[in-house]
């Protein structure tokens, strides 16, 4: 078998975890909280803290891949996120569920900043698009299976196996992992690791992140809300200075962003997470809520999506690689938008048969998005520097599916009870909504999904805008550098 193939086995095997744990782990907040007896901020800390330990850190350990190898820090990311999996399934309380998952997002966030990293070492230019493709069937199938287990876990046993069958796979994919990658120096890429600079990011990633989610969970005029998003930008602006005028060996070049391929496809990125990552949220509480289905029953209506993800993916991939990724991009961004329009038209009569021919539509437009621009953000990016690369690239997808988060709920509780909202959230309402709240929450939900469509409208002007003109230094650098495969 030739390496690439063993490389994409090796990221595919940290895909399907991940991808798996994101959708059991939501399907299972109901008797999390049961259990341990969790309020509702801590359940959404549950998932929040993942995210945001996994936004803070990539850039940084993007960085530390480049100087010591993607090998050796694949196979600690894979390592502790096996050991956060099996601490949360062992978690006593709420508050420690939410510790072990910052472990685990710890350790997603070494896997994140070195798969797509390892696979544009492995692959041919040409090529990369079809890997980027293959993988998404990993995630589309990871999410349906995630659902299935979820169904069966919740149905027949306790909660606390949806982490323990992170380990496992987590020992596989270890093993597997240290025997076939091949130990690349990245060329040229030793350094030193800027400390400074890898501390401001964090803290000031860490600051806007909080900032917005206390802002979700208690107010926007909170202390604390306000006191985390006027000191962001400082760290932001320390950082920049930092990096720009004393760095010898930066954590961000931003000579990367003069690239326009690379600046236009990552704020295309960021756009595109934005508007799409909040989508199955709000079409859970919708299911609950106005169709009257269980959490679990209303998660297999996603099921179309990422089908049409797994099936089209690799299509979406080779027209990449065939077509340039910026037609893909665009038909993929745009046949989203139309997907989230006509979400934006649901009403109480709206069949279950129509909600999955538009998941369905969704899913095809992210099959052409995601392989195409991440091979545009990875093409870009010189070999020497692919875990900076893609490490921005996860930051800003991250920072997008984190506020398409806050988005969702801000959404649902500007116009329904918070404690409503819980019962959506975990999964716990034992009827439909009163007409008078159902006809509040379509009317938020329409005005969250037209929000949507704008950003995606945005994301599109990126994606065009991202034609390459002649090549930069950067991109000369990159091909150079590109090692013969």
């Amino acid at each position: 078998m030739d390496y690439k193939w063993k490389a994409l086995s090796v990221t595919s095997t940290g895909a399907l975890m991940a991808a798996v744990d994101s959708t059991v782990v939501l399907l299972a907040l109901f008797p999390m909280a049961e259990d341990l007896h969790s309020d509702f901020v801590t359940m959404i800390w549950v998932i929040i803290a993942y995210l945001v330990v996994n936004t803070a850190l990539v850039l940084s350990l993007g960085r530390l891949a480049d100087m010591y190898g993607r090998k050796l820090l694949y196979n600690i990311g894979f390592i502790i996120f096996t050991i956060g999996s099996a601490l949360c399934g062992f978690a006593p309380t709420g508050l420690s569920l939410v510790a072990f998952r910052v472990i685990q997002g710890t350790g997603a966030a070494l896997l994140t900043s070195n798969s797509f990293a390892i696979l544009s070492e492995a692959f041919p230019r040409n090529e990369t698009g079809r890997a980027f493709g293959i993988q998404s069937i990993v995630w589309g199938l990871g999410n349906i299976l995630g659902i299935v287990l979820g169904g069966v876990i919740i149905t027949y046993a306790s909660w606390r196996w949806i982490f323990l069958i992170n380990i496992p796979v987590g020992i596989f994919g270890t093993a597997w992992a240290y025997k076939v990658l091949r130990a690349v120096k990245p060329p040229g890429q030793r350094g030193s690791f800027d400390i400074p600079a890898a501390v401001t990011f964090t803290l000031g990633l860490l600051s806007l992140l909080l900032g917005i989610t206390w802002g979700l969970l208690y107010s926007w005029w909170n202390p604390t809300t306000l006191g985390a998003l006027l000191i962001s930008p400082l760290f932001f602006g320390v950082f920049a200075a930092w990096e720009w005028k004393y760095s010898e060996d930066p954590i961000l070049d931003f000579g990367f962003f003069r690239n326009t391929t690379f600046t236009f496809s990552i704020i295309a990125s960021l756009f595109q997470f934005l508007a799409v990552f909040s989508v199955n949220f709000l079409l859970i509480f919708y299911l609950e809520g106005i169709a009257g289905l269980s959490a679990l029953t209303s998660a297999y209506l996603i099921i179309p999506f990422a089908l049409a993800t797994a099936a089209l993916g690799p299509v979406g991939g080779m027209a990449s690689d065939r077509f340039g990724f910026r037609k893909t991009s665009m038909l993929g961004v745009a046949v989203t938008a139309l997907s989230l329009f006509l979400f934006s038209q649901l009403t109480t009569g709206t069949t279950l048969f129509e909600i999955g021919v538009i998941e369905a539509l969704s899913g095809v437009g992210l099959a052409f998005f995601w392989p195409s621009n991440t091979s545009a953000i990875m093409s870009a990016t010189p070999p020497a520097k692919y875990g900076v690369g893609s490490g921005t690239m996860n930051t800003f997808r991250n920072t997008g599916m984190i506020l398409s988060f806050a988005l969702s709920l801000t959404a649902a509780t500007s116009v329904i009870p918070p404690g409503v909202v819980y019962q959506l959230f975990i999964g716990n309402l034992t009827s439909k909504l009163p007409p008078a709240l159902a006809n509040a929450y379509l009317s938020g939900q329409s005005f969250a999904f037209e929000i949507s469509v704008a950003l995606l409208i945005i994301a599109f002007v990126f994606v065009a805008l991202s034609r390459k003109k002649e090549a930069t230094a950067v991109e000369i650098s990159t091909d150079e550098a590109k090692p013969g495969l």
